[in-house]
């Protein structure tokens, strides 16, 4: 597939069909072409730990969620639809291994201070992976979802997989074959035209004609 056939297809899909699975020889696939993702001091300073088990998939859904939701019968449809996905993909960030390697004498950082990070590339490069397999997944035919898991339960997620405590989950890749297309709303808000987005010499200069919508 052409790579801009990909980025325009590429879309997060709510509702996956539970009857379909997904090879493991595809999940190592996407996660071999999200090594190729850039990173900073070529550190690949993450790590992806996929559910491909129900068992383990049932475990995450357990220990994600909040003990109280503020609105049971909206979170239940998106629940519904994403846990039947059969494969997730934990995407997990090491800032030590960055720490490490800008200590290294290429580098020199020897105090190996977070404080010279203003940008936490570890998390940056985590969601540079995750965005490969995103688009790979378009490539496989497959529908994929990243979304987050809330601040609170990072901590039992981790514990529930004997996942280092000084990892961080960046997001989590829900992988399967769509079952329903299901809209968000949230794309009534458009795209932000180009003129806006794009910034030429100075900021509030725009890189487009005034006839670009």
């Amino acid at each position: 597939m052409d790579l801009i056939d990909a980025v325009s297809r590429r879309r997060m899909v709510r509702r996956f069909d539970p009857q379909r699975g997904v090879s493991l020889e595809t999940v190592t696939s996407l996660v071999r072409l999200a090594q190729k993702a850039p990173s900073a001091g070529h550190t690949q300073g993450w790590d992806v730990l996929a559910l491909v088990e129900q068992a383990d998939r049932d475990r995450f859904w357990e220990v994600s969620r909040e003990e109280t939701a503020t609105d049971p019968d909206r979170l239940s449809p998106w629940l519904r639809g994403v846990s039947a996905a059969p494969v997730l993909l934990l995407m997990l960030a090491d800032p030590t291994a960055y720490l490490d390697r800008y200590a290294e004498p290429d580098k020199g950082w020897t105090d190996r201070s977070p404080d010279r990070w203003p940008i936490p590339y570890w998390d940056t490069d985590t969601a540079m992976a995750a965005m490969l397999v995103l688009l790979g997944a378009v490539d496989a035919g497959l529908g994929a979802l990243f979304f987050g898991v809330s601040g609170p339960r990072h901590d039992a997620v981790k514990a529930a997989y004997a996942v280092p405590r000084d990892r961080r989950i960046v997001g989590v890749v829900a992988l399967g074959h769509e079952a329903e297309r299901v809209r968000s709303p949230s794309l009534d808000r458009g795209r932000r035209p180009l003129r806006d987005v794009l910034h030429l010499g100075r900021f509030g200069a725009s890189g487009t004609g005034p006839s670009e919508p």
